[in-house]
């Protein structure tokens, strides 16, 4: 064997193992998640996962029937919207609003501040977009996210985070203004970064209502496909490589706490799905963030359709996810049990 053919081979063999090596290296990283997925029937619903389910099914009501399509075409409804969640999320708090010009009208995103008594200048961030897609009441999508940072913030009012806790309505999340400098959470992200604040984490309420424990009703982008359940019966935590340590934090407190399937993945951000929500607004200006989906058009039927109606939502399980949700919050701010 000549030498140059012998160097040939090695590197072929090097390359080959880099070939393998990688994406189990990927896997490794991106992929496992801290403790175990409920699996088998759920048990019945707790007296307050009753009372929750409730109060989502009126708020998403509210924001899907009784206001109904709301965006910058339809920008009364859209104040409309913005003046209910003020409404709500006065309990916990004086609220306060955002205002800024998207599309040559006034536009809010809407918050409430409950501040640290240890730690004020640590920061998490809880929220969810009340806007709607053009053409549609949007009540999984987002009228789901937006009740459930109604229901944690009614749930939490009266506690004393050791951290400073922000519950945020935000404006704009669908198109034209997704992924544009009129998206409300980018909005809200710049002014957080532009005032050097410390948000330690933030939770994107996204689509959490619809659930299928149909084989052949979850789908995914290739190649998560090859890792997670067929089934659509699961809440997912999803964040990119750089919250990683957040997600899989987020996935072991809500299978420690909630008997309810989950998953997660820390997996780059340019994979389809992965950023397509609030989340990833914070991500563009460096910090953390992860969402909470049912993985909105890999699974549910009537995203960003007229069908997306409040009959079409599983308030029952969804009540038990943002229970699940409530005691991952707990921890991040640091309130006592």
């Amino acid at each position: 064997m000549t030498p140059a053919r012998k160097r040939l081979l090695i590197r072929l063999a090097v390359y080959g193992g880099l070939f393998i090596v990688f994406p189990l290296w990927l896997y490794s990283c991106m992929i496992p998640m801290p403790g175990k997925s409920h699996r088998g029937p759920l048990p019945p619903l707790s007296p307050k996962q009753v009372e929750l389910s409730s109060a989502l099914r009126r708020d998403v009501v509210e924001l899907a029937e009784k206001i109904g399509e709301r965006n910058t075409y339809r920008h009364d409804a859209l104040k409309k919207a913005a003046d209910y969640m003020d409404r709500e999320l006065s309990v916990a708090g004086k609220v306060s609003r955002q205002t800024y010009t998207a599309a040559g009208k006034s536009c809010d995103n809407v918050e409430v501040e409950m501040r640290g008594s240890q730690t004020p200048d640590e920061i998490v961030v809880v929220g969810g977009h009340y806007d709607s897609v053009a053409g549609c009441v949007g009540a999984n999508d987002n009228g789901t996210g937006a009740a459930a940072v109604l229901a944690l913030a009614r749930s939490l009012a009266k506690t004393s985070p050791a951290r400073t806790l922000r519950f945020v309505g935000f404006v704009n999340e669908e198109p034209p203004h997704f992924r544009s400098e009129e998206m409300g959470s980018r909005v809200y992200a710049k002014r957080c970064r532009e005032r050097e604040e410390n948000i330690v984490a933030m939770l994107s309420l996204e689509t959490i209502g619809f659930y299928s424990d149909d084989d052949g009703s979850q789908k995914y982008p290739t190649p998560l496909d090859l890792f997670y359940p067929s089934q659509g019966n699961f809440i997912a935590f999803v964040g990119n490589v750089g919250s990683g340590s957040l997600v899989r934090r987020c996935v072991r407190l809500f299978r420690e706490r909630a008997a309810f399937p989950s998953e997660g993945a820390a997996v780059p951000g340019f994979l389809p799905g992965v950023g397509w929500s609030d989340h990833e607004s914070f991500w563009e200006y460096g910090y953390k963030g992860v969402m909470v989906t049912d993985t909105a058009p890999f699974r549910y039927p009537h995203y960003h359709q007229q069908g997306d109606t409040p009959d079409k939502v599983d308030f029952d399980r969804c009540a038990r996810v943002v229970d699940g949700v409530e005691q991952i919050v707990r921890e991040l701010a640091g309130i006592a049990p």
